[in-house]
């Protein structure tokens, strides 16, 4: 018997009603997929306000080293707050563990009821930079000591005259390296020739912030050419691969907004920076169904480590109802499966997941945006995750 140590943060807020059902899902799709010989061993470690309560921390030394020791988790939506307080969990566990890459597949199941004509023409996957941009969390309040500082460096030091109000504003630092900027990228190509995507996409604010954005653009190009031997033709750039090469293009962020609502199809893998990545995958998201639906990986390619997560929030207003959607954590178990070669239990699940939505039996999101409600079940989390389990 094979045993995969898998360990889990429950999460805060609606995190108790998903978590199980994800577990439940995962367990029973690897039981039937290979006839017990391979068992998931889930094991809690604890973040947010579990961990708050029972340790007096939100995020334990303990739970970070178990985190390095196994190397993969998945975990529910942690509380953060807004204006104050510590910064996000999710962040920290991102930027503590190297986690370079939000990884955020975003694909169509028939009958999710969505605000667009054609969602089934999406169909991406989301390469997001995970440890550098704004996220970084390099910033200063206005009025503070620090902020006066880093003002007077800039306007003194720099003669930068750009800062309007420079009394009371407040200033945070965009790193973008070219090592970060690579790594992010290189996974993406990485992705497409693995998995047969034929459009890579780099998507940046680059005619603006030509330095940092413009910067993230021009390395992609350098990585093609200088390791995939990337080529011209016909003023576009390709990639080398089986099958048909990969057209490596670039488009500028509030465009890419406005193209995945007019011509989806035109994407296939995206890669981005980190706040970029944040608005595009969520925006995407909103045209297959929303971000209930929405699945999330945190990985780092070069070690393996792996955090996959809800994409949601804490959604204090229903915790605790039985209403709420599980798929965000589902799917993530989905990609979490596929992570570690348990191809057969991952394609299971998607087909599960596809069988449930078409009969017509949904959580009460998407119940209550159907046009049409005859012949539809409106179910809760459990009965929800239990016909999931059913229809392996």
């Amino acid at each position: 018997m094979r045993r995969i140590p898998v360990l889990y943060i429950e999460g805060d807020g609606i995190g108790s009603e998903i978590t199980p059902v994800m577990k439940d899902v995962l367990s029973a799709a690897v039981d039937k997929a290979y006839g017990g010989e391979v068992v998931l061993d889930f094991e809690e470690v604890l973040a947010g306000g579990k961990a708050e309560h029972l340790m007096g921390s939100s995020l334990p030394d303990v739970t970070l080293e178990r985190i390095r020791e196994v190397g993969l988790a998945i975990k529910g939506p942690l509380m953060t707050p807004v204006g104050k307080g510590r910064r996000s969990l999710n962040v920290a566990l991102r930027q503590a563990l190297d986690l370079y890459v939000c990884q955020r597949p975003v694909r169509y199941f028939t009958g999710v009821p969505s605000p667009v004509k054609h969602p089934q023409l999406v169909d991406m996957v989301v390469f997001r930079e995970n440890t550098e941009d704004i996220y970084a969390g390099i910033e200063w309040a206005s009025g503070s000591d620090g902020v006066k500082k880093v003002i007077r460096f800039l306007t003194e030091e720099m003669d930068v005259h750009a800062i309007r109000f420079p009394q009371t504003s407040a200033i945070g630092i965009k790193p973008v390296s070219i090592e970060g900027s690579k790594r992010l990228i290189r996974a993406a190509i990485d992705y497409a020739l693995a998995n047969g995507r034929k459009v890579v996409t780099l998507v940046h604010k680059g005619n603006i912030m030509k330095f940092t954005e413009g910067g993230f653009r021009s390395w992609g190009y350098e990585l093609a050419r200088d390791e995939y031997r990337a080529y011209e033709k016909d003023g576009r750039t390709y990639i080398p691969a089986e099958g048909g090469d990969i057209l490596l293009n670039d488009c500028i962020c509030d465009a890419f907004l406005q193209n995945i609502l007019l011509k989806p199809q035109d994407y296939s893998v995206v890669a981005t920076l980190n706040l970029n990545g944040d608005y595009v995958s969520d925006a995407l998201a909103a045209e297959v169904g929303g971000i209930g639906i929405a699945p999330g990986a945190n990985i780092n390619y070069d070690t393996g480590m792996a955090i996959f997560e809800a994409t949601h929030g804490i959604a204090p207003d229903i915790a605790g109802q039985d209403i709420v959607n599980p798929l965000s954590l589902v799917l993530s178990g989905e990609m979490l499966l596929r992570h570690v070669a348990l191809v057969e239990a991952a394609d299971m699940v998607l087909a599960s997941v596809e069988k449930t939505i078409a009969s017509r039996h949904v959580t009460r999101d998407f119940y209550n945006l159907l046009d049409d409600r005859e012949g539809a079940f409106c179910l809760g989390t459990k009965a929800f995750g239990a016909l999931l389990v059913e229809n392996l």
